[in-house]
């Protein structure tokens, strides 16, 4: 049987001899069997062949009662260390595959206490194939249609992933296999729908979906194990015309681009993305900021190119409903008191309307009964690097506001109309 992995062989001897040990770890592929008729083995029995790229053939160590003990504390980590009797060395794995490390650690063990070769897992030892040794590859760029693996599938080993121009109508469901990959760049091809298990994708830290057909990102994926680790994300340049409101799970994000959709608003509690630092929302159709949009920190900021409306404090939207309904009496207390609810406690549509709930520039919560208006927002209240919103050289936008009652419309009424006078 073979096991690839990373290997430093180390002699004991060498530091009594005052020299240094080996450098870094090397990939390399070990082998156990017997080794052909005057092949030099020296002996017969079980043999292990350990061969790196700079040396094929590779160096072979017996193993029958020669092997003082194997160190698997660390196996759970693909790790192990061999120490042989003679010569005196320890051979340190790591990098393996647990499942195989495991098992080729067992067959070490019984090879050392002698038991019979026919019921050992042997292979030839032969020296192995240059790619077999080679480090693995982590990087693969394909640029174009015919460059594209469609019959061969892609190393395990893959960390940044480009498959760009390459009129991809759905992502290869081999593509999210790759539990190590943090770098995805799909861009520039026919996707229209993103699937769920994107999220299993457990290490990704950059996606770009660019110049795509997607009319949307499902909730679904804003609630996997994207929300711990993505940090960078592109949709810009596709159809999508409204984010969930659960995208504000996506709390690690640092990089949104969404310019040149058909976003007709922002997700309402976008303010909770906290590291967020650079947005791009050009050339979209938003009338209006969500009201959460004043709790961003940003440090670049691109709304270019949008209708924004003109912003008229005096002219609200009142949906006011006096005296509140219970639900609404219920609803709010749950919100400003932060009493706990899962969807174990309330049907999960009560859950979604307490999701939905909108904030009052006092603080406090409402829901379905209130009063809302745009006032006019600095952007450089939020952003370090803003570009102009129009072509006029304006750096102003329409944000959104709520208000719980008549006192507190009527109280920013009375401010606002002071600041105008």
């Amino acid at each position: 049987m073979r096991l690839p992995c990373e290997v430093s062989v180390a002699s004991r001897l060498l530091p009594s001899a005052g020299l240094r040990g080996p450098g870094r770890a090397a990939r390399a592929v070990l082998a156990l069997g017997k080794p052909p008729a005057g092949g030099g083995g020296g002996g017969g029995g079980v043999w292990l062949l350990v061969s790196t790229a700079r040396h094929r053939p590779g160096a072979k160590y017996q193993l029958r009662e020669n092997i003082e003990h194997l160190f698997t504390k660390f196996v759970e980590e693909g790790k192990a260390t061999v120490r042989l009797k003679e010569p005196a060395v320890d051979i340190c794995l790591s990098k393996a595959n647990v499942g195989h490390l495991k098992t080729f650690l067992s067959a070490m063990k019984l090879a050392d206490r002698g038991t019979s070769e026919e019921s050992l897992p042997l292979s030839t030892l032969a020296p192995p194939k240059a790619s077999e040794v080679e480090k693995p590859k982590t990087k693969m760029t394909i640029t174009s249609r015919k460059d594209y693996p469609f019959t061969q599938s892609f190393p395990y080993t893959l960390e940044q992933l480009q498959a760009s121009y390459c009129k991809l109508p759905r992502i290869d469901m081999r593509i999210l296999c790759l539990k190590s990959l943090r770098k995805l760049d799909l861009s520039h091809n026919l996707i229209k729908k993103l699937p769920v298990t994107i999220g299993d994708l457990v290490s990704l830290q950059e996606l770009s979906l660019q110049g795509n057909l997607l009319e949307s990102f499902g909730a679904a994926l804003c609630n996997s194990t994207l929300r711990k680790s993505l940090q960078s994300l592109d949709l810009s340049q596709n159809k999508i015309k409204a984010l969930p409101a659960q995208f504000c799970q996506l709390r690690e994000l640092v990089h949104l681009k969404l310019d040149d959709n058909d976003l007709i608003r922002l997700p309402f509690k976008i303010g909770q993305l906290s590291q967020l630092r650079f947005l791009s929302v050009a050339r979209n159709k938003l009338p209006f900021l969500p009201n959460s949009f004043g709790k961003l920190s940003l440090e670049s900021l691109d709304l270019f190119g949008n209708p924004f409306e003109q912003p008229n404090p005096l002219a609200p939207d009142i949906q006011l409903k006096i005296p509140l309904t219970l639900w609404e009496h219920s609803a709010r207390a749950t919100i400003n008191y932060r009493l706990p609810y899962s969807c174990h406690v309330l049907p999960s549509h009560l859950c979604h309307d307490l999701d939905m709930s909108k904030s009052c520039h006092c603080g406090r919560a409402c829901l379905s009964s209130f009063i809302q208006t745009t006032v006019t927002m600095n952007l450089h209240s939020v952003a370090h690097t803003v570009v102009l919103v129009d072509n006029m050289g304006s750096t102003e936008a329409p944000l959104l506001r709520y208000f719980c009652s008549l006192t507190c419309y009527s109280q920013f009424l009375d401010r606002h109309l002071q600041s105008i006078r």
